[in-house]
C-alpha cells in the first residue's frame, strides 16, 4: 500500500440527502499540479461538509509525479533529462514512490471520508479489480507489492494520502497509453517491473477510455456503497464554494 496520513479529524458529513451518494466529474485532460489544486480545495469542502464523496476522472499530460519515498535513483537519466523529453517531474503528498501518468492513462481522484485508510485501498483494488474483470481481463494484487496486476505485469497503480480523514490522489490503470516512460524510470519503485495496458492486455486499441472510466467509477461506488451522481466540474466548483451543509438533495 501506498498511503501518507496527515492529524486526523472526524470529517463533517454532506447535507443527510447526500450521504449516500458518489458524485461522478468527468473532468477531461488536467495539468497534473492543477489537478493536486482543485483536489486540496475539493478536500477542504469535503471536510466542511459542503459537498459529497466525490471521483473526479481525468487524464494528465505527461508527468512524472514523486511520492514522499521518492530517491534518486527512481529517475536515473536525472529531471532534466526526463523534461527534454517533453515529460513534467512533480513532487506530490501521496505515500510511494515516482510513477507515471499521460494521455491514454485513466486516473481517479476520490475525495471521499474514510475511517481506515488499509480499509479503503483494498476497497480501491477491489473495484479496479471488478472493473476489469468486466472487460474480460483476470487481474489481482500481489503480497508485499503495491498495485493491480495482470499475472506478472502491473496494469494499475494505488498511492492516497488522508488529511483529517478525507483522502485525495487515488489510483491509475493504464487503458491505452505509451508504456515506454515506464521503461525509463524505476516505477513505483520496483526494479524490472513489466508495465501493460488494457488495450494490450485485449487487443482491443480503440481508445474506450470513457467506457472503460464509467464501469470504474461504477464499481467503486458499488464498492464504497453509495450511489452514483453524474455532476459537471463547473456544478461542483461551484457547490464546493458554498457554505458547510449546503449539499443539495
Amino acid at each position: 500500500m501506498t498511503a501518507t496520513l496527515a492529524p486526523r479529524r472526524p470529517a463533517l458529513p454532506a447535507s443527510e440527502s447526500a450521504l449516500g451518494e458518489l458524485w461522478t466529474v468527468r473532468a477531461g485532460r488536467v495539468p497534473y499540479l492543477e489537478s493536486v489544486a482543485l483536489q486540496e480545495r475539493l478536500r477542504a469542502a469535503r471536510q466542511a461538509g459542503a459537498i459529497a464523496d466525490t471521483l473526479l476522472l481525468l487524464d494528465h499530460p505527461p508527468v512524472y509525479t514523486k511520492g514522499r519515498r521518492t530517491g534518486p535513483g527512481d529517475l536515473p537519466m536525472g529531471e532534466e533529462w526526463y523534461r527534454t523529453q517533453g515529460i513534467e517531474v512533480a513532487e506530490c503528498d501521496r505515500g510511494g514512490r515516482v510513477t507515471y501518468h499521460g494521455p491514454g492513462q485513466l486516473v481517479g481522484y476520490p475525495i471521499v471520508a474514510v475511517r481506515d485508510v488499509l480499509d479503503y485501498v483494498r476497497t480501491l483494488e477491489r473495484a479496479l479489480i471488478a472493473a476489469l474483470a468486466d472487460e474480460g481481463v483476470v487481474a489481482e494484487v500481489r503480497a508485499g507489492l503495491t498495485g493491480v496486476w495482470v499475472g506478472e505485469r502491473k496494469i494499475g497503480s494505488i498511492g492516497v494520502h488522508v488529511q483529517r480523514g478525507v483522502t485525495t490522489h487515488g489510483f491509475a490503470i493504464n487503458v491505452d497509453c505509451d508504456l515506454q516512460p515506464f521503461e525509463w524510470v524505476v516505477p513505483c519503485g520496483i526494479d524490472g517491473v513489466r508495465m501493460t495496458s488494457l488495450a494490450r492486455e485485449t487487443g482491443r486499441g480503440d481508445g474506450g477510455m470513457r467506457c472503460f472510466g464509467r464501469r470504474v467509477a461504477w464499481r467503486l461506488a458499488e464498492e464504497l456503497g453509495r450511489r452514483q451522481r453524474l455532476v459537471s466540474l463547473e456544478r461542483l466548483v461551484a457547490r464546493a464554494d458554498t457554505p458547510a451543509l449546503a449539499v443539495p438533495a
